[in-house]
């Protein structure tokens, strides 16, 4: 008998307010680095007069890289509340969940999942997950809850549209045509699945050495990115340069936006912590001005 009822309704996740998937399409573009700093950025802004409360989903299944990237690698299973929903660990003032917490990761383990379980990963993750933390009920939850997806447009990006109030997506690229190509595809998945798009985040522009001042495009010219920027008329939030300590700061489980001081001494420091700070207010800003219109 054919079905009379109408599309799954979207629901929030609960206790979460925003909900912002950081998403690209193609893989290896640094997707999830830039999640990474960006929940980062967003807990170092303001909002209504105070720090706003933010969390970080690795959402993917198959290539989870919250664990080592915030500094959480080699930790026992996470605990439950009482009512069995998992609290979620923190560092770095986020509170973090991912699959990688809840199967054991090794250099040479795999998770060999066909569709239908990692459907069902990516929904608990997404619905059974207390974001309060510790504080349980004492505590009010998170404003902006940041997903890092994974690559493509498969089971788990479905999952996330058609099931979650989503309020809207980062698309991150490099300069090249191949990735791009990909790029535009996660665009229009999105948009399928009534996901805004927050705009366009460039990722890898230029490197620019330690003798010169002359930034290189490694990776091409950066017309192609501007030019599907246009055409998909999407905002374009930023460019951030190819920098080696964002790779090591990665590496060591403590995202660049992390590092304070004098940021100029290491090269590039200063402009990825310029950029992401202004990605992440653009982010808010959409968020409030969204607020504003529920009101």
């Amino acid at each position: 008998m054919p079905r009379k009822s109408g599309p799954i309704a979207k629901r929030p996740i609960p206790h979460v307010k925003h909900v912002v998937a950081v998403a690209s399409g193609k893989g290896g573009v640094g997707k999830s680095t830039v999640a990474a700093n960006l929940a980062v950025a967003l807990a170092r802004q303001s909002l209504e007069g105070r720090t706003p409360r933010v969390g970080l989903l690795d959402l993917d299944i198959f290539g989870p890289s919250v664990p080592k990237l915030m500094g959480l690698e080699g930790l026992p299973p996470p605990e439950l509340t009482k009512a069995g929903a998992i609290i979620p660990f923190s560092n770095h003032g986020l509170q973090c969940m991912s699959i990688g917490f809840m199967v054991p990761q090794t250099d040479d383990t795999a998770v060999v999942w066909r569709g239908l379980m990692v459907q069902k990963a990516a929904q608990q993750l997404l619905f059974d997950v207390d974001w309060r933390g510790h504080g349980g009920e004492g505590h009010p939850g998170l404003d902006v809850l940041v997903v890092d997806m994974p690559p493509g447009t498969g089971d788990v990006q479905l999952t996330l549209g058609q099931l979650v109030e989503v309020d809207g997506a980062v698309i991150v690229s490099t300069p090249q045509d191949v990735a791009l190509i990909d790029a535009k595809k996660g665009v229009a998945m999105f948009r399928k699945v009534d996901v805004p798009i927050m705009g366009l985040l460039l990722n890898m522009a230029h490197f620019t050495c330690s003798t010169c001042s002359t930034p290189h495009h490694i990776f091409g010219p950066l017309s192609s990115f501007h030019q599907t920027a246009d055409a998909l008329n999407l905002k374009i939030l930023g460019e951030l340069p190819i920098t080696p300590s964002v790779s090591a700061d990665g590496d060591s489980g403590a995202p660049t936006m992390l590092r304070s001081g004098a940021p100029g001494n290491v090269q590039g420091v200063d402009e990825v912590q310029s950029v992401m700070d202004q990605v992440a207010k653009n982010v808010l800003a959409t968020l409030s001005a969204k607020d504003g219109g529920r009101s």
